[in-house]
């Protein structure tokens, strides 16, 4: 009984958690839907621009149209889970790894670890194969405490961290994204930055539309002029917000770095080593063992 009530609030949490998160990946269409809607009906000068210039507004409707399905494209993407990689056993020999097998690879040098969750969800016997491979990725004086998630108890590579939202360990974790409804990771961080490139276009274009709108049309009735004015606010706003974003995104891709190792370097253990040591470790074992973990993304 205490046990079945000690989880109920958990369990309510994450559905409230999962409903405003499928709540702000509805507003985002509506968004779209609105600021661009309204470049249609507040411009009364746009029927004339259509028929002279309709290459003009032919290329923001495609431009309107790819913003979308790449918002639903990375939406809907996978950022490279842990336990995906591990299912696919018979590529990689790799899943959950046996409690017994990880004390017997590690023994009392890197001590060893108590999971009762992990022989509940592995009901077969597996190769230490992923725990080996992983291994070799962090730099010698890492203990396994360091490699394995508190949460779901698997062996974690470098750069990995469990997503509370998603309920998974995610590789080379970036963030979770509410906007998106999913984690940034290994697999989706590419798509995840063509989007914020491409939203930023459209936004800078709808700007300059209801500016061209307001300068143009001196004869707008004043409730359209003052809707306009509003909207050009909060989009001028919002392109601010995704300019910074966009930059800070397109660095920390160029410097191989996440936001969470940005935002949690003290936290970070391997990044409390030397770095410069640490990455000169990952990148001679990433030749040899790398595309061997990673094949199945």
């Amino acid at each position: 009984m205490a046990s079945s009530s000690a989880a109920e609030p958990v369990f309510r949490f994450s559905d409230r958690t999962r409903r405003s998160s499928l709540g702000l990946r509805f507003m985002v269409p509506v968004m779209h839907a609105v600021f661009v809607g309204a470049v249609f009906l507040l411009d009364s000068a746009l029927d004339r621009r259509i028929h002279e210039e309709p290459w003009y507004i032919g290329v923001y409707g495609v431009l309107v149209l790819v913003t979308s399905v790449q918002y639903f494209y990375t939406a809907g993407s996978s950022p490279g889970y842990v336990i995906d990689v591990m299912k696919a056993g018979s590529t990689m020999h790799a899943t959950y790894i046996n409690t017994a097998t990880l004390s017997k690879q590690s023994g009392s040098k890197n001590g060893s670890l108590n999971s009762p969750q992990l022989e509940k969800h592995n009901p077969t016997t597996y190769t230490s194969s992923w725990m080996q491979q992983v291994v070799n990725l962090y730099s010698p004086g890492s203990s396994n405490s360091d490699w394995t998630c508190t949460y779901c108890r698997v062996i974690q590579p470098p750069r990995t961290r469990h997503c509370q939202d998603c309920d998974k360990c995610v590789l080379q974790f970036d963030h979770h994204c509410i906007w998106l409804g999913t984690c940034i990771g290994k697999k989706n961080h590419c798509r995840f930055w063509w989007y914020i490139f491409e939203e930023t276009i459209l936004c800078v274009w709808t700007v300059a539309l209801y500016i061209e709108s307001l300068h143009l049309d001196i004869n707008k009735a004043w409730w359209k002029e003052f809707i306009s004015v509003i909207l050009l606010a909060v989009l001028i706003f919002i392109l601010i917000f995704l300019l910074l974003l966009l930059i800070f995104h397109t660095y920390i891709a160029l410097t191989n770095q996440t936001t969470y190792e940005v935002a949690r370097r003290k936290r970070v253990f391997y990044l409390r080593l030397d770095l410069h040591k640490y990455r000169t470790h990952l990148l001679k074992v990433e030749v040899v063992a790398i595309c061997d973990i990673y094949r199945p993304l």
